[in-house]
């Protein structure tokens, strides 16, 4: 295998471990196991901030450039090409979820903010899919999406959810702007965002109003023999799943709850439940379509020049709320609904 130049990916470490330690489900606690240990041996260094680039030189093709391939159960990266921008679709789901998934996330980005592709200047999209024997994950490694087929008694397969395609590619966005280094609550931060905008891109594709969304990230990755719904819940953190073999989800949703641990950087995956459940609390207070209100405002956010790669949580509530008032107006319903949102899940600042 390759090793990727980092590696955000959509299932936590505490669930995996969950999984590895699952006697009753022997396929999957294997799946687990090499899951776990390939984050393990590609744990991203700690990079220095890069400085933002202060515009694109030259044309920049608006139209999505995707490149799907096979790996065939290997970990040798990219695999074979099976599908290129504008082919037909194949016999394959993976492969034609994928397509369908990188082309839907593109056309958010492009449609809503006008970026070109998750760089903004127009990066081709590659995917490989059927990535390790029931590989039970799928990740950005700074260049590609990476998919896993699931084991088949705990994970589907990974293309099949929107929201994880957005997910991914969301990273990849935040890896071009403001680089949230990923420790510690900037860390949380980074996941946070990108459960944010995997959500939007679900929730744009489908039409849907905050009140029809379900607010849930890997919604469908479960299989039926595992009681949850999702790996995440915006709408009320530490909800999705509740198995009597792989436990609660241990999301908090306000800082009362807050884990303090060195285990996946510093609680990544666990602690994004608190800027996710603010984000969950502004986009339903202003109502409407959540990427027009919330969402205009924390992409705001994540471009302003504020967001410094090492903020933590008040820090970033801050520059929403700088945001807020920038787009929409202060003391604006767009505003007070993002203050009131921090605000209710333990997140103060000054204003």
């Amino acid at each position: 295998m390759t090793a990727p130049d980092r590696i955000r990916s959509v299932v936590p470490p505490y669930l995996l471990r969950a999984v590895a330690d699952a006697a009753e489900h022997p396929r999957a606690a294997a799946a687990a196991r090499t899951a776990l240990g390939e984050m393990t041996a590609v744990a991203a260094p700690k990079r220095e901030h890069r400085i933002r680039p202060q515009g694109v030189v030259g044309t920049v093709d608006r139209s999505p450039q995707r490149t799907i391939a096979d790996a065939a159960g290997g970990t040798t990266l990219p695999g074979r090409v099976v599908r290129r921008e504008g082919e037909p679709d194949t016999d394959d789901a993976a492969t034609d979820e994928a397509y369908a998934g990188l082309g839907a996330t593109h056309a958010f980005w492009l449609d809503v903010f006008g970026r070109a592709s998750v760089d903004g200047a127009g990066l081709p999209l590659d995917a490989t899919v059927h990535y390790g024997q029931d590989y039970d994950n799928a990740y950005w490694d700074g260049q590609r999406m990476v998919f896993g087929d699931g084991d088949g008694e705990v994970f589907n397969r990974f293309t099949i959810a929107l929201d994880v395609i957005g997910h991914e590619l969301a990273h990849g966005v935040t890896q071009h702007t403001a680089d949230l280094t990923y420790e510690g609550q900037s860390g949380a931060l980074n996941e946070s965002v990108s459960d944010v905008f995997g959500s939007l891109v679900a929730q744009y594709t489908a039409g849907q109003t905050v009140d029809q969304a379900s607010w849930l990230i890997g919604e469908g990755l479960f299989t039926d023999a595992v009681h949850g719904v999702a790996l995440r819940s915006m709408r009320a953190p530490g909800t999705a799943y509740d198995d009597p073999v792989l436990g609660k989800d241990p999301q908090p949703a306000t800082m009362a709850g807050y884990v303090q641990t060195t285990e996946d950087s510093g609680g990544v995956h666990v602690n994004s439940g608190i800027p996710n459940h603010a984000f969950f609390l502004a986009a339903t207070a202003i109502g409407g379509r959540a990427w027009e209100g919330a969402g205009a405002v924390w992409w705001d956010a994540l471009v302003s020049p504020s967001t410094t790669a090492g903020i933590d949580f008040a820090g970033f509530a801050g520059v929403t709320l700088d945001a807020a008032s920038a787009r929409f107006g202060a003391g604006s319903t767009e505003w007070t609904a993002v203050r009131d949102a921090w605000r209710t899940v333990g997140v103060h600042t000054a204003s």
